[in-house]
């Protein structure tokens, strides 16, 4: 019988200890300090350290999401795995909400009514909200889609656009229209890779820095 060799990590050790295995195999790959435990955060939750190359970060983005954060901000995900991903203690300690519109009867009405995706009318939803949010969209690119006509619009102003859809069609091209915008902050998962959970992966990173 084959005999497998296991480390032996007390269970609240195991998460420090993944992170000194990430540490390790990162080597000599120079990360910006700004936005390193975002990164790991996602390696962490996703064992994949080409995460490490195709997260994008807009100026400064982490710096204004913690500012917001601060402020109390509101959360928007494009999923509800997304916002059951979002550690909630942290939420209420830092008097921040989290939302999804995803199955909201208003907007199933006005996606059916207008020929759109229900993550394009929650998006629609989210920008008549009264202060600007933070977006966490790790699945639907038509959410990223609709967050840059709005935006184009002058009909809403995101503290923070994550963008991380996973996925083939138009996924690509969505996060690359995010990234053309000038003064919204954004961190983006360039290519087909992301997720909800790499979505919620980042906000978890962001609030466990405040």
């Amino acid at each position: 019988m084959k005999q497998y060799e296991l480390e032996r990590v007390l269970p609240e050790e195991i998460e420090k200890r993944s992170f000194e295995i990430i540490t390790q195999e990162l080597g000599e790959k120079k990360l910006d300090p700004e936005n390193e435990l975002v990164i790991k955060r996602v390696i962490h939750t996703s064992a994949d350290f080409e995460y490490a190359d195709n997260l994008v970060f807009s100026p400064h983005a982490v710096e204004m999401a913690l500012k917001a954060i601060k402020e109390g901000v509101q959360i928007i995900t494009d999923t509800n795995m997304g916002k059951a991903g979002i550690n909630k203690a942290a939420l209420k300690r830092l008097n921040c909400a989290v939302d999804c519109y995803m199955a909201d009867e208003d907007v199933a009405e006005y996606a059916k009514k207008n020929e759109t995706t229900r993550a394009c009318a929650s998006m629609d939803k989210a920008s008549n909200l009264p202060e600007d949010c933070i977006f966490a969209i790790g699945n639907a690119p038509t959410a990223l889609v609709r967050l840059y006509e709005l935006i184009k619009e002058g009909k809403i102003r995101p503290r923070l656009i994550i963008g991380v859809p996973v996925g083939f069609v138009n996924v690509v091209q969505s996060k690359e229209m995010i990234l053309s915008l000038e003064g919204i902050p954004y961190i983006v998962a360039r290519g087909r890779k992301g997720g909800s959970n790499v979505a919620a992966a980042i906000v978890n990173a962001l609030l466990y820095q405040v």
